[in-house]
């Protein structure tokens, strides 16, 4: 009777191994979507979705002798709210992503600011720096409006 075994010795653990790479996938691919063009898609969509669902509850109330009507009347309500709100759900999607960058901004200024603020508040050299810096500020203001 003969028996063998086969021993594999593996440095790194197969799932974890899949895991990390079904990770690195879904980066990468958040990385591709990001973006306006992602986003107004993705609106495009849930809009024109939210516009068929409405269209089917008041097509159900048809007879069922209008089933091809219904169905014509639903895809043409579909192709035409993605023809026309093509346009408004782009600029809508660009308005959000421009505001949200600028309150982005400000918040990691704000931040920067308050970091800035609590090491003057112990250190009297930085504070002096401040003192100075928005004295010059207030100079240049004073001569703008003489």
């Amino acid at each position: 009777m003969t028996t063998s075994a086969s021993i594999e010795l593996y440095t790194q653990h197969r799932g974890l191994a899949r895991m990390r790479g079904a990770a690195r996938y879904l980066r990468q691919a958040a990385a591709r979507s990001s973006g306006a063009r992602g986003a107004t898609s993705l609106a495009l969509a849930a809009t024109v979705a939210a516009l068929m669902v409405a269209a089917n509850t008041l097509i159900d109330s048809w007879s069922d002798g209008h089933l091809l009507a219904a169905w014509l009347v639903l895809w043409g309500i579909a192709f035409a709210g993605m023809a026309l709100l093509a346009g408004p759900v782009r600029k809508l999607v660009s308005l959000v992503l421009s505001g949200t960058e600028a309150w982005t901004e400000a918040y990691r200024r704000a931040q920067e600011d308050e970091k800035t603020w609590n090491a003057a508040l112990h250190d009297a050299r930085i504070l002096a720096d401040l003192s100075r810096a928005m004295n010059g500020i207030a100079v240049e203001d004073m001569r703008r409006y003489r």
